[in-house]
């Protein structure tokens, strides 16, 4: 079997991979020389603890375990099994980890409420003033700038896959087969439209009526910390925002206890994750109103900043990047991606969300199952 993937994300990546495994030839054609969206402006992390029930987590899990075993061939991956840490500073906090922890599936996750002396173990730089954390074992992390890279490095040694950058593909021009902008047709047995939040041109034309929204979030990345982050972390806003998360006791946090007004204003949570080089990613805000501005606030930055500080006890290396990102999510959130078949031999994937980077090897793996590669 031949197979045409359109984009050079990590879902598209991840659907190369499937087919190149299952012993097909691919092609993969990106617009950009590299990707440039959401796969690569993203903390990079394999967040299974947030998740919702059911087919959510099934997903996140099943992809986690293929993250590991990926890793394993891949070591440029960067994979590593850090888990993470949620510090807790109130009654009411620590009442909606309470309510986490006696989750039916709490344990498929790897939940557990420590004590700050337990978290502080676990995380020796979280010297900040907290009272206890909610652990999830099962969280990790790769390189998200990289990892693209050295997946593809790995499908070219198999001789089955050539990546086609700069192109776009812009029209469909019969089954399993598209044309680009350079005028060439490419033709396989089938076609994966995994072109992210690009969902202008042929994907308006295709799926005019696409029941799919773009969101867009500002992050930062910090010099060397200059000791090692063991785990991801995030604060308690990030309570408010993951589905796992919601109880009773969340109910309450969300009517007692508000967020810092800049934090509402811009929808913010933490999620810090330390790459391989020290350095920090930070983040995070979410907008869903378009048009989206141009340009990054500095608010944002100083609320994380201040989060961040609080939690290390120390001042926050300097910051070496900020930017802005785009992705493209399901407006129905609890389906976890959008698959639809959209011509004779295409089939268009998008929408995972923030879930991306953390689902897109089980979603690209459904994707093979269900077309039978």
């Amino acid at each position: 079997m031949r197979v045409i993937v359109v984009g050079g994300g990590v879902v598209g990546t991840m659907h190369a991979w499937q087919a190149v495994e299952r012993g097909h030839e691919v092609v993969q054609i990106e617009r950009e020389a590299e990707a440039r969206g959401a796969s690569l402006r993203n903390f990079g992390q394999i967040w299974v603890s947030g998740r919702a029930g059911g087919e959510e987590l099934d997903t996140a899990l099943r992809a986690r375990e293929l993250w590991e075993r990926i890793g394993a061939e891949v070591p440029g991956l960067g994979f590593r099994a850090i888990g993470s840490l949620t510090p807790v500073r109130s009654a009411r906090e620590y009442a909606v980890a309470e309510a986490a922890v006696a989750r039916p599936d709490a344990a498929a996750r790897g939940y557990k409420l420590v004590s700050a002396a337990e978290a502080r173990e676990i995380n020796p730089a979280l010297r900040g003033a907290f009272e206890a954390a909610l652990w999830c074992e099962r969280d990790a992390a790769v390189e998200p700038r990289t990892a693209q890279l050295h997946l593809r490095e790995a499908l070219r040694a198999t001789g089955r896959y050539t990546f086609l950058p700069g192109r776009e593909v812009r029209e469909v021009v019969g089954p399993g087969a598209v044309r680009d902008d350079h005028g060439d047709v490419h033709r396989g047995d089938a076609v994966v439209l995994a072109t992210g939040a690009w969902l202008s041109g042929l994907v308006r034309e295709l799926v005019p009526d696409l029941p799919v929204r773009r969101v867009r979030l500002q992050m930062m990345q910090t010099a060397p910390l200059g000791e090692p982050l063991t785990t991801s972390v995030a604060d308690a806003d990030s309570f408010r925002y993951y589905p796992a998360y919601r109880s009773g006791a969340l109910d309450e946090l969300n009517a007692e206890q508000a967020q810092a007004p800049t934090a509402a204003a811009h929808k913010m949570q933490l999620l810090m994750v330390q790459r391989l080089d020290g350095g920090l990613t930070i983040g995070d805000t979410h907008e869903y109103e378009h048009p989206f501005a141009f340009d990054t606030l500095e608010d944002p930055y100083e609320h994380l900043t201040g989060v961040v500080e609080s939690f290390l006890g120390r001042p926050l290396p300097k910051i070496r990047h900020r930017w802005a990102g785009v992705y493209a999510q399901c407006t129905d959130t609890t389906r976890v991606v959008h698959r639809q078949q959209v011509a004779d031999g295409v089939w268009l994937v998008t929408g995972p969300g923030g879930r991306g980077m953390t689902c897109s090897p089980a979603i690209a793996e459904t994707t093979a199952n269900e077309l039978g590669w």
